[in-house]
């Protein structure tokens, strides 16, 4: 019940001045990161692990900023899959090589995990005439996966995946050039990962990406969604032309490689909540 009135309440919050929600988001981020102990733990040893040449008052206020963004992309949902298409039209600046994608061709779309994540599936299928999917992790409480499920699947023609469907359905739906929107940047834990360099530190890695792209014979698109004053800006990378290889442990160093990249230009809006480096290789000693 508790759920159920929670939502009722953030989808009434999408009506508010996108300023003010932002300024709810700054607070509620801020009380998270006074409050939530054990996840602003994993955020400042995530952060002394990739960037330990700042000192600890720079990465201190880095996770500070990343609790704030968290919070406000969290609050940001209340409009996303509640207004208008209007409304999300005039907040979400869509841009880059986004007439590249309509070409007839496999295309698998790299969509690391910044906080604006689903605002990028929510403008991409909402303005292109084409077919999407995307792999769907269920969540824990019934109400917020019903939410959650139903939001993504606001607009155009698209299919959520859940990981128990196997390759076999996302190959064939990406060799029919439906367009898959992957994020394949986080820890999964052991099965099927490999260890491989994230910000120099061995981080288990699914190595999904090169592995989609060679099986649906498809080219990888990176989209990487910013958080900004006015709403979001999605933009549309060129494609990578070196990948994938022959070589999926290589190819997924260099899906690492590239990422950390894109989180340099916005370090603060990276998901750094997560436990990227909880799985361990062999005799490596515990990081959090």
């Amino acid at each position: 019940m508790f759920s159920v009135l929670g939502l009722w309440l953030l989808r009434g919050l999408g009506y508010l001045p996108l300023p003010w929600l932002r300024a709810l988001g700054a607070g509620l981020g801020a009380l998270l990161y006074g409050v939530v102990r054990s996840r602003r733990h994993v955020v400042l040893t995530n952060l002394s692990v990739c960037f330990p040449q700042w000192s600890a008052k720079e990465r201190e206020a880095l996770a500070r900023q990343s609790f704030v963004h968290f919070a406000q992309a969290w609050l940001d949902r209340s409009w996303l899959w509640h207004r208008s298409a209007a409304c999300i039209q005039s907040r979400v600046q869509l841009t880059g090589d986004v007439q590249a994608l309509s070409s007839d061709e496999p295309t698998v779309l790299f969509a690391p995990h910044f906080v604006g994540l689903d605002v990028g599936w929510t403008r991409l299928t909402l303005s292109l005439p084409l077919h999407f999917t995307t792999i769907f992790t269920p969540q824990s409480n019934a109400a917020v996966d019903a939410w959650v499920a139903q939001g993504r699947q606001r607009f155009g023609k698209v299919r959520l995946f859940r990981r128990e469907d196997g390759v076999k359905p996302i190959v064939s739906a990406l060799r029919k050039n439906e367009l898959l929107y992957l994020l394949p940047d986080m820890n999964f834990g052991p099965s099927e990962s490999i260890f491989v360099p994230f910000f120099g530190e061995l981080a288990a890695t699914v190595p999904s990406l090169s592995r989609f792209a060679k099986l649906g014979r498809a080219r990888v698109v990176p989209v990487i969604t910013r958080m900004t004053d006015a709403g979001y800006e999605v933009v549309v990378h060129p494609a990578w032309t070196d990948f994938p290889s022959d070589d999926a442990e290589a190819d997924t160093a260099l899906m690492n490689q590239r990422l950390e990249g894109f989180i340099h230009t916005m370090p603060a809006q990276y998901f750094w909540v997560h436990k990227r480096f909880k799985t361990r290789p062999a005799g490596a000693p515990e990081i959090y």
